[in-house]
């Protein structure tokens, strides 16, 4: 059940010019539709994706609709770490600040396999590659008033379980690739609670919010739901979700409305959180235990080599 009941939509987005914005797996779905609305909103925007190609066709496809659109495009290979660092390392040559950090890319529903630096694919490209790449921009976005960190997760959390002996199903063991993502999804939200502790305890201004999109009718999921339902089923499919325009609008809320505050978790306010505009919700199923959340934190810098707050 939502916490609050209302009609947010993006006619709410506030004047954005002077803003920068990174936005991870921005080329199509959730990302590209909030890479949309922040560009037109006068956002410096940057499209953080491992496809080149894809990348520019998004924004030449948003320039058509929004010809002064501040985008561009920074490579991203969240399955490479040295890729994230480049990548931070490149965009802090550049930006003096970072107002919004929005960890949307990922991957879902794939065979085992392993990134670049050895970790399953799914915990390492939709997590850990995330949690360098904040680590790694994290002195930009300290420095920035109000800054925010948009962790976009999944439904799917509430199943998950994290298995602190066999977090990476080494070696494909105990693997599936249900339970893998939903792993690498229950994560970003013991993630985005770990870092709101140490935020508070710090005394910065920045805020980690939480959000997931309810049940939407991405790319993604068009593959995923032809592979896995077959077309006998897939108009059911459609049905039952949402478009990537109303997906996006929880992480749009959570990004700048000005009520969020750290630790909260937004969803779509229908029955269930399936479908429905943007509320601040309930965490359902899944015990955010402090000692749980600190002990993903100190794997999780342990795995990436990566250190901060």
């Amino acid at each position: 059940m939502s916490m609050k009941r209302d009609k947010w939509t993006i006619e709410q987005i506030p004047d954005l010019v002077g803003r920068i914005i990174i936005v991870t797996g921005a080329n199509t779905g959730i990302g590209f539709e909030a890479s949309k609305e922040f560009l037109r909103r006068g956002a410096e925007t940057i499209l953080a994706c491992r496809n080149e190609l894809k990348a520019m066709e998004a924004i030449r496809n948003i320039k058509k609709k929004i010809p002064d659109a501040r985008a561009s495009y920074m490579h991203l290979d969240l399955g490479n770490l040295e890729s994230v660092k480049n990548f931070a390392r490149n965009f802090s040559k550049v930006y003096p600040k970072l107002d919004i950090l929005v960890n949307n890319g990922g991957i879902i529903l794939r065979p085992y396999s392993i990134t670049d630096d050895g970790f399953e694919s799914h915990i390492g490209i939709n997590y850990l590659g995330h949690f360098a790449l904040t680590g790694y921009l994290f002195n930009l976005i300290k420095k920035t008033p109000g800054a925010r960190i948009v962790n976009v997760t999944s439904l799917i959390y509430r199943k998950g379980k994290m298995d602190f002996d066999n977090l990476l199903f080494e070696n494909g063991r105990e693997f599936s690739r249900i339970e893998a993502y939903r792993r690498s999804k229950l994560a970003l939200l013991m993630f985005t609670h770990e870092m709101d502790r140490r935020i508070q305890k710090a005394k910065l201004n920045v805020k980690a919010v939480s959000v997931h999109p309810g049940y939407c009718y991405t790319d993604l999921g068009r593959r995923t739901a032809a592979r896995i339902l077959k077309y006998a089923t897939y108009p059911a499919v459609r049905l039952i979700t949402q478009t990537p325009r109303m997906g996006a609008l929880p992480t749009l809320r959570a990004a700048v409305d000005p009520e969020v505050t750290g630790a909260d978790f937004y969803g779509p306010g229908g029955r269930k959180q399936i479908k429905g505009y943007p509320v601040r919700v309930h965490f359902n199923g899944v015990s955010l235990n402090p000692d749980d959340t600190a002990r993903l934190w100190g794997i999780s810098e342990e795995l990436t080599g990566v250190n901060f707050l």
